[in-house]
């Protein structure tokens, strides 16, 4: 485990090969050495893509007016949440959005990919990008293991549906923590087999609702696929470097309904050598929320306001990250490893608060969040423990 007092300044970094690495010399930092809490976010940006550029479609294009309106919304976010530590998905002007999070002090900043262009200006496949107030070590894209992928019964061209980045950021009193940033594959139907074409109205209906059963399931075993894939490759880094934890992003799917539930597995089934146990427990990672939540049972009991009590588990709801109709569900997380799970002796951190910004979703005011982002902004602060 990496305890450092020290800090390494470098100049910011923008990497477009998934093998560059960038490194720093040691430089200390008393400043950082005596800041206690740390903020993250993870930030959809809802097809971030400045003028006169397309994304899709060749007539999805802001406006001069659109777009500056969805950077102030941005930089206005940042400036009332400053997080430290933002994970960002949807990107595709990666330039503009450097720029942006400079300004709001962001020294340093991480991409792997560039999205796909299509006739000089039509863009598709976003990526993904990291900014941080501290100093990044190091950035690589995650590569997939293609011989566990063909164990797992798929493909050896099997890939990631966007490219991971894995920042190695030097932390204030931790040292280092490896933060991966990630967006899975959508629930959108992906499926590229044939089916039976019928001439009747209901042959037909019935040919699309097979399609889409198939794709959508298509997409599930992609997404599962890849947080399995992932997951086998941060217990890999864990084991070699012991660096911390922290994966966020838009998952594309809630956590725990048994397509990503392995990402948060607690420990080993069947398995009663509570030795084992914990050793397991420096490879699991941990929901923000469940640790956020847990804190606060855990000081709730140590007060004895039972009108406190009260007001305060009222306000212990977890809110929804995305809307689709009628129906709204969780999508966005941050997890992280035992570093920041204050039920653990050794850890150094634990999440004091948890932030879901979804005023632009439930109660928009059209000038302020017209052109903002369809998913609401999950942020976390992490308190030094004493």
């Amino acid at each position: 485990m990496n305890r450092k007092e020290d800090f390494v300044p470098i100049n910011s970094i923008s990497l477009l090969s998934a093998n560059n690495e960038a490194s720093v010399d040691d430089l200390s930092s008393t400043e950082q050495i005596e800041q206690t809490q740390i903020k993250v976010a993870t930030f959809n940006l809802f097809n971030y893509l400045a003028p006169p550029d397309a994304f899709y479609d060749f007539d999805r294009i802001y406006s001069a007016e659109q777009w500056q309106k969805k950077e102030n919304w941005i930089a206005s976010y940042l400036q009332k949440h400053q997080p430290d530590i933002i994970g960002f998905q949807e990107v595709f002007s990666i330039e503009a959005l450097e720029v942006l999070v400079k300004k709001q002090g962001y020294e340093y900043f991480a991409v792997v990919d560039k999205p796909t262009v299509i006739d000089d200006f039509i863009h598709r496949d976003p990526v993904v990008a990291l900014a941080s107030k501290f100093p990044i070590t190091e950035v690589a894209t995650v590569s997939v293991d293609k011989e566990l992928a063909v164990q797992l019964g798929l493909t050896e061209t099997f890939n990631f549906s966007r490219q991971v980045v894995r920042a190695t950021v030097e932390l204030p009193h931790l040292g280092l923590c490896d933060c991966y940033v990630v967006h899975f594959k959508s629930k959108r139907a992906s499926w590229q087999g044939e089916v039976d074409k019928l001439s009747s109205l209901e042959g037909n209906v019935l040919s699309q609702f097979k399609a889409q059963v198939a794709g959508g399931w298509a997409s599930s075993i992609q997404r599962g696929s890849e947080a399995t894939l992932l997951m086998m490759q941060m217990i890999e880094r864990r084991a070699k470097k012991g660096n911390a934890m922290m994966l966020m992003g838009d998952f594309n799917n809630p956590l725990k309904d048994g397509i990503l539930a392995h990402l948060v597995t607690p420990n080993m089934l069947f398995n009663n050598d509570q030795n084992q146990q914990r050793l397991v427990k420096f490879y699991t990672l941990r929901d923000a929320w469940d640790l956020y939540e847990a804190n606060h049972q855990a000081n709730k009991q140590m007060t004895g306001d039972a009108n406190q009590e009260v007001e305060a588990d009222k306000l212990l709801t977890r809110g929804a990250t995305h809307y689709f109709g009628q129906s709204s569900s969780v999508l966005d997380y941050i997890l992280l490893s035992s570093e920041f799970d204050a039920a653990e002796q050794s850890s150094y951190f634990e999440v004091s608060d948890y932030i879901n910004t979804d005023k632009h979703l439930i109660n928009p005011s059209f000038d302020v969040d017209g052109e903002s982002t369809d998913h609401a902004v999950v942020s976390i602060n992490l308190t030094l423990r004493k």
